[in-house]
């Protein structure tokens, strides 16, 4: 990683351009700048979907289906035996790197003094045309986020939420497809948090 900017791997000072003694938490022996390495705030969405495939149903995993499908494209004939059931979350996928074509949760960087709810409303209208319904607060779970050539320590909070309205609109620059997965057997995600969020989330929903 190239040493630059305000992240861990800083080799400068941010205010006069000194060379930093050491790796921050530092102080700058040219203008007495102390810089530290914070976590940056961002916040993730478990967006519920509002009718979990019935119990006799048969869903492949991945597949892209629409809000509320009572009867999930690729249903298994009557009598069959079900794959999975349960409460499904959804997931987008990356346009964009890090982790680009990688599965993830909607959400991202809280924006200056935003509060962590706000910027999970705030990032689903965004990332997804719709307005959402806040749930409970999952966790906060602490990750890494490349960014600038800088791996970024975060702390991601997430919420559930339910979708205001059935029509999402996705954005071409941060997502390329949309699908539903069940809580208990969701794929890797493209970061760690997303992975511990969902687990947590299934251990409260899935019975």
């Amino acid at each position: 990683m190239t040493p630059r900017g305000y992240g861990p791997s800083a080799a400068f000072c941010p205010r006069c351009a000194s060379p930093l003694p050491a790796s921050a938490p530092t102080t700058c022996v040219g203008c007495g700048y102390q810089l530290f390495v914070n976590a940056r705030p961002t916040v993730g969405l478990i967006v519920l979907d509002p009718a979990p495939a019935p119990v006799g149903l048969s869903v492949p995993v991945g597949r892209v289906e629409p809000a509320g499908s009572a009867e999930p494209a690729g249903s298994s004939a009557p009598g069959e035996p079900f794959e999975q059931a349960g409460p499904r979350f959804l997931a987008l996928r990356r346009a964009a790197e890090p982790m680009i074509g990688r599965w993830e949760t909607p959400g991202g960087f809280c924006d200056g003094w935003e509060h962590p709810a706000e910027a999970a409303v705030r990032e689903a209208r965004e990332e997804l045309g719709v307005e959402v319904i806040l749930g409970d607060f999952v966790g906060m779970y602490v990750g890494s986020y490349e960014f600038q050539d800088e791996v970024l320590p975060v702390l991601d909070s997430f919420f559930l939420a339910t979708l205001a309205a059935p029509e999402i609109v996705l954005d071409p620059t941060e997502s390329t497809e949309l699908t539903w997965f069940f809580l208990a057997d969701p794929p890797p995600l493209a970061f760690a948090t997303m992975d511990a969020a969902i687990r947590d989330a299934a251990r409260r929903l899935c019975h």
